[in-house]
């Protein structure tokens, strides 16, 4: 069997009580944007206060997975961040594709600067469909923790409103986008951008729904 359609078969079985040994991974990517903004504490520490709240065993360590590499196969969830420039080559664009068709899961969150650059790559990646705005009734805010109003608002940049973005194939959710969110920024501990405890909170709340949304909403009759 291969190991792309070993991945279906693991989102559509397993559960956030069962899970164990899973790891998440950071996307790192090409065209000289920052993908390791955040690098140190904020996957380190989603990954811990899930752990905790979700009673999940996810491994403490996070990894770095390239997008054209096959190892990205491995992980069920994978999270890109950064604030600049975003190219895929031609064969990453197929390994991405092939990896998020085939039950895979990416949180892209714009760190302030990627927008216009992520949205380029995104519509070459899926060209037949387009990003959309969840509703806030979408299973993701409705998790572990409710979020009745959809993203979070944890750094203000442009007095915009976060915004959760999705791709959706066939009915299920391949890729989630937190626009004008700094979720990935809230995850990192509180001193690093001198957020409010409340601000973490909510911030890895939020998170924590998308690592359980992954693993046990992503079902289409869900949606």
């Amino acid at each position: 069997m291969k190991v792309w359609n070993l991945i279906a078969i693991l989102l559509i079985t397993c559960s956030v009580a069962a899970a164990q040994n899973f790891k998440l991974a950071v996307l790192k990517y090409n065209g000289g944007g920052d993908w390791y903004a955040n690098l140190t504490t904020s996957v380190p520490n989603l990954i811990q206060f899930c752990n905790k709240e979700l009673k999940t065993e996810i491994n403490a360590e996070q990894e770095v997975v390239e997008v054209g590499s096959k190892e990205l196969f491995k992980y069920a969830f994978v999270h890109m961040t950064g604030h600049g420039n975003v190219i895929f080559s031609d064969q990453e664009i197929q390994n991405l594709r092939k990896y998020l068709l085939s039950g895979g899961f990416l949180h892209i969150d714009d760190n302030y600067g990627m927008d216009q650059f992520v949205r380029t790559e995104l519509k070459k990646l899926f060209p037949e469909y387009e990003l959309v705005e969840l509703p806030f009734s979408h299973p993701i805010y409705h998790q572990q923790y409710e979020f009745k109003n959809g993203l979070p608002k944890i750094h203000e940049h442009d007095d915009k409103r976060p915004q959760g973005l999705g791709i959706i194939h066939n009915g299920r959710l391949v890729l989630f986008y937190s626009y004008e969110c700094d979720l990935g920024d809230g995850w990192e501990s509180p001193e690093v951008h001198g957020d409010s405890n409340e601000a973490h909170q909510k911030a890895l709340q939020m998170g924590a729904n998308l690592v359980q949304y992954v693993f046990m909403g992503n079902d289409p009759d869900n949606f």
